[in-house]
């Protein structure tokens, strides 16, 4: 198992509906300490985050989150603001019930939209796995890769399932050479988290890995 591996793919998460700035700040701290790949927190704590950590971490927020379905033009302002106020990356979760609908073209344009506020900071593309059929997963996969984001992320964690090795095998047999893959929900040892990453993940969403790491 690989430590510094892990540390350096973890996008340190606190996303809870009750937190705190000095939570948020503790994160910060946390995350800069083990460096990991990002901090990622509430838009609302967007910019007091980036001013606090005075790139010394990449700040990651969201959009659309955690269900997805505001409408693109929500989703487009909220990402605004998020690059406004200076963050590097930013997860966004896809409409599902457009995807379940058919509507194939109306989430690629939405993503793309996105991608196109993003600009040279990170996108990653929230498909929630555990509502998905294969069939549909691989969809968004190509759906992904044509609308050039630059992550599929499997899960929010708020949702009735958690990110799978096998999704993540399933990820790689199907997106572009351009898209990376961030497993998230779900993963709480340092044992899992290198699962994933030996599965083909290049990026580990949680909140439970800091303290291993720090123990570690």
């Amino acid at each position: 198992m690989n430590i510094k591996a892990i540390a350096s793919a973890l996008d340190h998460t606190l996303l809870r509906v009750d937190s705190t700035l000095d939570q948020i700040k503790n994160a910060c701290d946390e995350a800069i300490r083990c460096k990991t790949a990002s901090v990622c927190i509430p838009p609302a704590y967007a910019a007091e985050a980036v001013k606090y950590v005075q790139c010394k971490i990449p700040v990651c927020t969201v959009a659309g989150f955690p269900n997805g379905y505001s409408t693109t033009a929500a989703k487009v302002a909220e990402t605004e603001e998020a690059i406004a106020n200076g963050v590097s990356e930013v997860d966004m979760v896809t409409n599902i019930g457009f995807l379940k609908s058919g509507r194939y073209d109306a989430v690629e344009e939405e993503i793309r939209a996105i991608k196109k506020v993003c600009g040279d900071k990170i996108l990653k593309v929230i498909i929630e796995t555990c509502l998905l059929t294969e069939e549909e997963k691989i969809k968004m996969c190509r759906i992904v890769t044509e609308a050039g984001a630059d992550y599929i992320k499997t899960s929010t964690g708020f949702s009735t399932g958690n990110a799978t090795v096998e999704d993540i095998v399933l990820f790689a047999k199907h997106i572009g050479p351009n898209v990376k893959i961030k497993a998230a929900g779900g993963i709480r040892t340092l044992e899992e988290a290198q699962r994933f990453l030996d599965a083909g993940a290049s990026r580990i969403g949680s909140s439970s890995l800091i303290k291993l790491l720090q123990d570690a």
